[in-house]
């Protein structure tokens, strides 16, 4: 078990947002939050949340029943920080300091990380090519730490020191608040810096070990709209490599966007700029074709996604066809085998097996059976202005183009209704149910001509 604290509070000027740095999105999910899921697969005890600008937004974005909060006001650096969440930590377990604009860590690392911190303190470091602006990690001529320099404090020839301190640590408690009671201010930007309490450690005979990353880019850091897109980049590249690996066949890696969960059986086929939300599931053989937009569905085997369709929140059975322009809003259930068309809406309803919705069409909260033919232009008419009503459809219907349902009205199985109808009483199964107005020719009419001023 250990302690975790995640710093939280900066403002992030960089971004030009209203937004607090931290909730800005990596892959849809809040910077922090990708930070406090790290943490927790790590079997926290306490999880403390340092917050400072826009500290009431920061709260209720990330409230959870095993998060504290601690606010930092004014920010007088990373050492203050930690100073106001020492009441909150558990002196039996060690503690272990995040960032929570630095969202990519992978839990093994910070796994290797605690395992170096065995018998004292330990940090994660990693070896750049231009270590600007970063803390160096000064050695001994055998190689043990002796401390940590910050950039703007460091002389020349810590400066040509590559390994830099990517300020993530782990140390004994007691020590560490013993360590944070000695901070001093006295250096160049007038802050307390967590990263003295290296050299307090040394000093004290503490053993201080390292630990570096398997990618470098698991200790970058945001403060700009261009290092989260540099971010989201890496992020995009992660998963759509992971998925190449389990079998999925991808038309451009680089144009795929999963922000959230993405699960594929065997064979299936993504074709570029598709966005993936929320947790969706595609079962073996689906295809999914270009520019579709996907959220909190799954799709089962063999079913086809055409172009540019807008899938949320539903269900879809094996073999049907989805598309193009298609949009399917949440609790739409499609049964296997179904068609859903081009520009075609299906709201809150269930479309059953074999059943074709092929054009132009709204379904909103309805119930279709098996084999039912629904023509070009359809409408479910579910809503008086206030309230919601059923429509019902039975097996093997056959609604003209044109039609307007009138909910609540159930079609009976086997029913014909005639394009062009308005249904506002139920139709008997089997049975053709039409309403027209009579047709007319007025003989002798003229078409207006335009007046010539």
């Amino acid at each position: 078990m250990i302690n975790v604290v995640v710093l939280a509070a900066g403002k992030g000027t960089r971004m030009r947002s209203k937004l607090p740095k931290v909730l800005h999105p990596l892959a849809g999910k809040a910077l922090l939050h990708h930070v406090l899921d790290a943490a927790r697969a790590l079997d926290a005890a306490k999880l403390c949340v340092v917050v400072g600008h826009e500290a009431e937004q920061v709260r209720a974005a990330s409230a959870a029943s095993d998060v504290v909060f601690v606010e930092q006001m004014p920010q007088l650096g990373t050492g203050h920080a930690l100073q106001l969440a020492a009441p909150h930590l558990n002196d039996a377990h060690p503690t272990l300091v995040l960032y929570g604009d630095v969202p990519l860590t992978h839990v093994d690392t910070l796994q290797r990380l605690l395992s170096a911190a065995q018998k004292g303190v330990a940090l994660l470091t990693v070896n750049l090519q231009d270590p600007s602006g970063y803390g160096r990690i000064v050695r001994d001529e055998a190689g043990a730490v002796l401390k940590n320099v910050e950039h703007k404090d460091a002389t020349e020839a810590e400066r040509l020191i590559q390994e830099v301190n990517t300020g993530v640590l782990i140390a004994p408690t007691l020590l560490l608040k013993k360590w944070l009671s000695q901070l001093s201010n006295d250096n160049a930007q007038g802050e307390y810096y967590l990263t003295d309490v290296i050299g307090m450690a040394v000093n004290d005979g503490v053993p201080v070990n390292t630990a570096q990353p398997e990618h470098a880019w698991e200790t970058l850091g945001v403060n700009s709209k261009a290092q989260l897109a540099e971010l989201e980049a890496v992020l995009r590249s992660n998963v759509a490599h992971a998925l190449l690996d389990a079998g999925v066949t991808l038309a451009d890696p680089a144009r795929i966007d999963v922000r959230g969960e993405l699960v594929c059986g065997m064979d299936v086929s993504i074709d570029v700029g598709c966005v993936f939300e929320g947790r969706v599931v595609l079962g073996d053989d689906v295809c999914i074709a270009p520019n579709c937009v996907i959220r909190n569905a799954h799709i089962a085997a063999g079913t086809k996604v055409a172009a540019f369709s807008h899938i949320d929140g539903a269900n879809i059975g094996a073999r049907a066809s989805i598309g193009p322009f298609a949009r399917l809003r949440p609790e739409a259930v499609l049964a296997d085998g179904a068609h859903i068309g081009n520009f075609v809406e299906i709201k809150k309803s269930t479309v059953g097996t074999g059943s074709k919705v092929s054009h132009l069409s709204y379904i909103g909260d309805s119930t279709i059976g098996a084999g039912v033919n629904i023509g070009a232009g359809v409408i479910t008419c579910n809503y008086d202005g206030v309230n919601k009503f059923q429509t019902v459809i039975g097996d093997g219907a056959f609604i003209g183009s044109d039609t307007q349902l009138i909910a609540p009205v159930t079609v009976g199985a086997g029913a014909t209704i005639g394009a062009g109808s308005t249904i506002t009483k139920n139709a008997p199964a089997g049975e053709l149910t039409f309403s027209r107005p009579k047709q007319m020719t007025l003989t002798g009419w003229q078409r207006p001509v335009k007046v010539v001023k």
